[in-house]
């Protein structure tokens, strides 16, 4: 019986599952980093504590399968997007891991899009224009930092980082690749308009590779540190969001991925590039003939976290059941009150950087449970704007896997299987990205894989009543979203000016 190590390089820990290839799941490990927010809008990581962790999550799996006489066939990767390093004429970082969660270069995203330049980028690369993107950063470091922008001998992300440790190559998968906003899509290569607009050359970034590309021959020191053999198999693999799909075995051409946890997703498979013609969309790279489309959302769990810490102050806390609970007692729609999620900004669907939170509706007969489950509705109807930008453009869905932490309630599921007028089959998503970056592995190796994402799953169906109450909110809570978009700036800017 083979094992296959997954490898899932996430923004503030890094996941280490070993497999089977019935797709059980043996043995796995989660470490954590510290995320560095030293500036506003700064998030970055040290690329050296990451490695560190990567290298004792495969130790400890090696291990693991030793103890256990399982034989070890290979360790394949999945890597958070849009990280970049910049690394110096002696192969040393001269930054951090500056992370997608990043927004120092909202100024330069702001410019690319006033000029008309994100639109001319987006039809090539399928990256929405945003200060995540490594090329927005890139610009950022040019104008902002031109002495660090001109020691910068190369232009990488995390993955890459650790690759060069492990191999002394830099390379990069196209997936990962395809999220930098300097990758086309079209010919699988550095954009050469995108490199111009960065003020890089393509010899200043890594080599591509395909995400099946399967690397050997660590150097003797790291082999020992990890415990394995030079000889054994590293698959370079995909990016997190990718591979999540491929985890929760939502690969068919009209079946979605919806994941919330801290941030949240909506993901679909498609068998060619799929493009969004107001650029909202990301299109990214799975695999050889798959690419994956949908919207990332930067407010998910993390709105619930707010709701317990500001403005339920009970002592003890409420629990994440107590404030399921709390919700349940309003209704559906939480008597006309609505919630515009955007405490953090927002990706997709509106992609403003500068976007903030409201509550619309409100009237003194609102409750508590009202104002608490119009939370959970008003994340669930952002990710239903994804959902039907991804339905316009591929036609009916039929059938959604959700992942995440909110599938542990039942209410929240609940919620979104009667916004998007879906059944809903929870699956443990847990190890869901490793598992992602383990069956691309055995692809890889040629290697029998049979993943039954079924067993065990739950699934929740759409109740007609509540469907035809949120039909009838869905376009008052779309509209109210648009019309507040020409002021985010405005609030932003005072924000900033009076340091709020």
């Amino acid at each position: 019986m083979h094992a296959i190590i997954g490898v899932d390089i996430g923004t503030t820990s890094t996941k280490t599952a070993l497999f089977d290839q019935n797709g059980h799941l043996l043995t796995k490990t989660m470490e954590t980093y510290p995320l560095y927010q030293t500036l506003p809008g700064y998030a970055e990581e040290d690329p050296d504590e990451i490695l560190a962790v990567v290298m004792r999550g495969i130790a400890q799996m090696m291990a693991f399968a030793k103890a256990k006489s399982y034989p070890v066939s290979g360790v394949s990767f999945s890597a958070a997007m849009h990280s970049l390093i910049l690394m110096d004429s002696q192969n040393r970082p001269l930054t951090r891991v500056i992370t997608w969660a990043d927004n120092r270069a909202i100024k330069q995203s702001e410019a690319l899009q006033k000029n008309g330049i994100a639109q001319i980028l987006y039809k090539k690369t399928g990256t929405p224009n945003h200060p995540m993107t490594p090329l927005t950063k890139i610009i950022w470091f040019r104008e902002e930092r031109p002495n660090l922008f001109a020691q910068a001998q190369k232009f990488i992300g995390i993955k890459t980082y650790v690759f060069y440790k492990l191999f002394g190559q830099y390379v990069a998968d196209y997936g990962l690749a395809s999220a930098t906003g300097l990758f086309n899509l079209k010919t699988m290569t550095w954009d050469d308009q995108a490199l111009k607009i960065a003020g890089i050359s393509q010899a200043q970034l890594p080599r591509l590779v395909a995400t099946e590309t399967i690397f050997s021959g660590v150097t003797a020191k790291v082999a020992q540190k990890m415990q394995v053999s030079g000889k054994l198999p590293f698959i370079v693999g995909s990016s997190d969001g990718a591979l999540a799909n491929l985890g929760a075995g939502a690969t068919k051409t009209d079946q979605l991925a919806v994941s919330i946890g801290t941030s949240g997703a909506v993901r679909m498979v498609v068998d060619h590039p799929v493009l969004d013609p107001k650029g909202n969309l990301f299109c990214y790279v799975l695999g050889k003939d798959r690419w994956i489309i949908g919207g990332p959302v930067n407010n998910g769990g993390i709105i619930l976290q707010w709701v317990q810490e500001q403005w339920l102050k009970k002592q003890p806390r409420l629990t994440y059941p107590e404030l399921m609970n709390l919700a349940s007692q309003s209704v559906p729609g939480a008597h006309g009150l609505m919630f515009l999620p955007y405490l953090g900004g927002e990706r997709a669907p509106i992609w403003n950087a500068d976007a903030r939170g409201s509550f619309l509706g409100l009237t003194r007969q609102h409750t508590q449970a009202d104002l608490v489950r119009a939370v959970l509705e008003g994340i669930i109807l952002n990710l239903c704007v994804v959902k039907q930008m991804i339905e316009k453009l591929t036609g009916p869905i039929h059938g959604v896997k959700a992942t995440g932490g909110f599938a542990q309630a039942s209410l929240w599921v609940q919620i979104l299987a009667d916004c998007f007028d879906q059944s809903i089959e929870v699956v443990d998503g847990s190890t869901g990205t490793a598992l992602g970056a383990a069956t691309m592995g055995f692809d890889s190796l040629k290697i029998h894989f049979l993943q039954d994402r079924t067993s065990g799953s739950q699934v929740w169906h759409p109740n007609l009543t509540n469907v035809k109450r949120y039909q009838d909110l869905m376009p008052i809570w779309q509209q109210c979203s648009q019309l507040l978009i020409p002021e985010y700036q405005k609030m932003a800017a005072f924000q900033h000016k009076y340091n709020c």
